[in-house]
């Protein structure tokens, strides 16, 4: 039975073995490779290299980048500019520090001097100009003498407490708080001041429905989704709050008295709460108007001519 099977199995793979001469042998005559047949295709023939031809067609096809000029060297400063020391003078230092000779000290103190003394004629030619040109006079915004600064700020007390009513008489602040919010319990006198000295009417809500221990503003609302809906974070929050829908921020997180006050003033002027000779009286400046050219006006010939420049600078009205 066996010798049959065997027999049967032959025939089989004589058909097999009859293809043509250009097969590859049978695994089972050329068994020494192993299971590991797939073997790696064979380097190309000599007939197989591209002609010379295709190879230039290729590179036309890739043209090579051209090579940028390298850059021109770089100018070095004029001797004694204000460049030149930039670079320069920390090299002198250096020398007389490490070789301390009369010569490197000496050096290094006259170029001292020759920088002091072009500072010093710049001081001089800066204090004429600005003098001979109010927009640069810092002294007209606010006086600068001793006696006059007092008298400003006398004039800028009078036009706070002014300015601070008439907001008082238009808005009142809303104030959020916890009843286990310690910083809460340092706000609340300063509010109790702005109500005794302005007038202003303080609305307390409660973010956790419990009152202040301190016992400030009893009187108070529990919140009721006013907090999520106006973004508080913290507390103490405030606002300014104006009939019938104007609300404004002011402060999250306890803030002093005179910086409560500046902020009320800031954002009430914003708002047009009051008008703007008013907020910098209250701030003790004179003039808040700011030199800020016009798009377009500063173009490169007029920034590379100084007499152009200014020109172009004066022309240009002063904003608030």
């Amino acid at each position: 039975m066996f010798e049959r099977l065997l027999t049967v199995f032959c025939l089989l793979l004589l058909p097999c073995a009859a293809l043509s001469d250009q097969a590859e042998p049978s695994f089972f005559l050329d068994k020494q490779r192993g299971w590991f047949w797939r073997e790696l295709s064979p380097e190309p023939s000599i007939e197989q290299t591209p002609s010379p031809s295709e190879t230039e067609e290729k590179i036309s096809s890739h043209p090579q980048k051209q090579e940028m000029p390298p850059p021109e060297p770089a100018q070095p400063p004029a001797y004694l500019s204000a460049e030149w020391f930039r670079k320069n003078l920390e090299h002198y230092k250096d020398a007389a520090i490490d070789s301390p000779t009369e010569q490197n000290v000496l050096a290094y103190y006259y170029l001292q001097r020759v920088m002091m003394d072009k500072a010093q004629r710049f001081a001089n030619v800066a204090q004429r100009v600005v003098m001979a040109d109010p927009r640069l006079d810092e002294n007209n915004r606010r006086p600068l003498a001793t006696f006059a600064s007092n008298a400003a700020n006398q004039r800028a007390t009078q036009a706070n407490e002014q300015a601070m009513s008439t907001i008082a008489k238009q808005a009142g602040l809303l104030f959020f708080f916890r009843s286990d919010c310690h910083f809460c319990e340092a706000q609340a006198p300063l509010l109790s001041v702005l109500e005794q000295r302005f007038g202003f009417k303080v609305y307390p809500v409660s973010l956790d429905g419990k009152p202040m221990p301190s016992g400030f503003y009893k009187q108070f609302r529990t919140d009721t989704g006013q907090a999520l809906a106006l973004g508080v974070m913290s507390t103490p929050a405030l606002f300014l709050m104006k009939p019938p829908n104007e609300i404004l921020p002011v402060a999250q997180g306890v803030v002093s008295l005179d910086d409560l006050t500046s902020r009320v003033l800031l954002s009430a002027k914003h708002a047009g709460w009051i008008s703007e000779p008013l907020f910098n009286t209250a701030r003790g400046v004179t003039d808040s108007s700011f030199l800020l050219p016009e798009a377009g006006v500063l173009t490169e010939p007029v920034m590379n001519d100084a007499g152009r420049l200014v020109e172009a600078l004066r022309r240009q009205p002063l904003r608030p």
